[in-house]
């Protein structure tokens, strides 16, 4: 099968990269700020959960496995 892809020269691909970049919408210093708080929070909050779940299931196991004894 036949490669069907334009070949570009690397000038006329720096100039492609370059156009597209000038189309992206860069978040202002705000949202990004904001959006890193928000992650933070959330990280924060998801650990918490998982650190409950895992020492509520360990205590289950240690519990199940002290029936065995």
């Amino acid at each position: 099968m036949a490669d069907t892809k334009k070949k570009v020269t690397p000038g006329e691909y720096i100039r492609q990269v370059r156009a597209e970049t000038r189309k992206v919408v860069w978040p202002s210093r705000k949202e990004t700020i904001t959006t890193a708080i928000m992650v933070l929070i959330m990280t924060t909050i998801l650990a918490i959960f998982f650190l409950g779940t895992d020492t509520l299931f360990s205590s289950i196991v240690q519990w199940l496995l002290g029936l065995l004894s």
